[in-house]
């Protein structure tokens, strides 16, 4: 089937007319090269943007309360109230699929008043009162002794995990962190770990928090009972958003909140915006595919209305051809494989020149460094193979109707034409 005579009959047929040949590649090349830039530069923009969220577990809804909009049962509107820690045990009790759900208070903040001290250095930093389960909701790389533990919890021991700008801030270079004791608000917790996130775990801020155990905090703090606010993650293949109705519910009728009162608990579902940001990027994905596809199909055209030109030019060639008693099915495939072999050259070529922009671009960004919501824009090994897919169907639409016209040429006419 894929003789040399046949191949070199195809170079020669592509090569007699150099200049048509290359402007027809290009329209195809020009296709594949617009689908392949466009679908880099939307997964580098989703990639930016997905940065984000770092790697925090997005199946979670963070809650916290507010003031009161409704009187309700005797109790005024405008009312403040605070969750309690038993809260916590009766969401579990009373909404299925719960995977983790973590009591936090916190004081301070990164922009805020200085409110932690070792020796003469001060420092501004988030202080979270924690659960040992936080650390699966935020992840962290825990980079020299260990993370809070259940024993912490229990014992209310004062101890503190610090960051690494935290560390940076307040000890020398080469100085011993574990064991040494940081003053927060004015008191002692002893270091028995330090962790690092990862760039998009919430940049600099996200380098300068301390987590103690809950227990101590609400001991050292005065919080009581009282929880600032939750983050609540729901187990894989149940869906946080599906659930915080519930959870809210559960909520309005511990603290005696009217159940139309939609402002008393506030909320954050990260699992929704994500959703959101991944329904974007899905149709920037689909909008992508069909500007590329129909700069692709103007080339597509302009390849078989070139074949249907060589067919016209090589009318006596084919007529002399069936005299001789070549099938039209041979023909037929010469025809189709002229086409095909034209697209797929074309469409490697635009292929190649995609690969060495997004290269380019790659290379750009690693110098300048990073650039926000846009990063490691790339493709897939599934989009170039389905783009080489692309490319032999249309190879085959784009010379189909020229071996149809080729085949309906009968011997006798043809070899009348001049």
């Amino acid at each position: 089937m894929f003789n040399r005579d046949r191949w070199r009959e195809i170079l020669e047929v592509l090569t007699s007319n150099v200049w048509r040949t290359i402007f027809t590649a290009f329209g195809v090349c020009w296709g594949i090269f617009i689908l392949i830039v466009l679908l880099a530069a939307g997964k580098g923009l989703e990639n930016g943007i997905k940065q984000d969220f770092g790697d925090i577990a997005t199946n979670t809804m963070f809650m916290w309360t507010r003031a009161t909009t409704k009187p309700y049962e005797g109790l005024p509107k405008g009312r403040s109230f605070e969750f309690k820690i038993s809260d916590v045990q009766a969401i579990q009790d009373n909404v299925p699929n719960m995977r983790y759900i973590s009591p936090r208070n916190q004081l301070g903040g990164f922009r805020g008043t200085n409110n932690v001290v070792r020796g003469i250095r001060t420092g501004a930093y988030n202080v979270y009162g924690d659960y040992p389960e936080i650390i699966n909701q935020d992840p962290m790389t825990v980079t020299s002794g260990r993370f809070l533990n259940f024993n912490d919890i229990q014992d209310k021991r004062k101890v503190a995990i610090i960051g690494q700008g935290v560390k940076n801030d307040l000890y020398d270079k080469d100085e011993e962190v574990l064991g040494t004791y940081i003053k927060i608000q004015g008191v002692n917790f002893m270091v028995i770990g330090t962790y690092k996130k990862n760039d998009s775990g919430g940049g600099e801020e996200g380098q300068k928090e301390i987590f103690v155990p809950f227990t101590a905090f609400s001991q050292a703090f005065n919080r009581g009972e009282n929880v600032g606010w939750m983050a609540i993650t729901a187990k894989d293949g149940s869906s946080i958003s599906q659930l915080k109705d519930k959870i809210i519910k559960v909520m309005k009728e511990r603290h005696k909140v009217h159940p139309e009162d939609t402002r008393a608990i506030g909320y954050f579902d990260l699992y929704e915006q994500y959703n959101r940001v991944e329904s974007l990027f899905g149709a920037l994905k689909g909008v992508a595919y069909i500007v590329g596809i129909m700069v692709l199909l103007s080339g597509i055209i302009g390849v078989s209305n070139i074949m249907l030109i060589v067919v016209k030019e090589r009318t006596k060639e084919i007529g002399i051809r069936r005299a001789l008693g070549e099938q039209p099915w041979s023909i037929k495939k010469q025809i189709l494989m002229e086409s095909i072999f034209l697209t797929i050259i074309s469409g490697m070529v635009g292929i190649i020149f995609g690969s060495l922009v997004i290269y380019g671009i790659n290379s750009l960004l690693d110098s300048v460094g990073p650039v926000d919501m846009f990063m490691n824009p790339s493709v897939s090994v599934g989009v170039v193979s389905g783009a080489l897919l692309i490319l032999m169907i249309s190879g085959l639409l784009a010379g189909f109707i020229p071996a149809q016209s080729a085949i309906r040429v009968r011997p006798i006419e043809a070899l009348r034409t001049e």
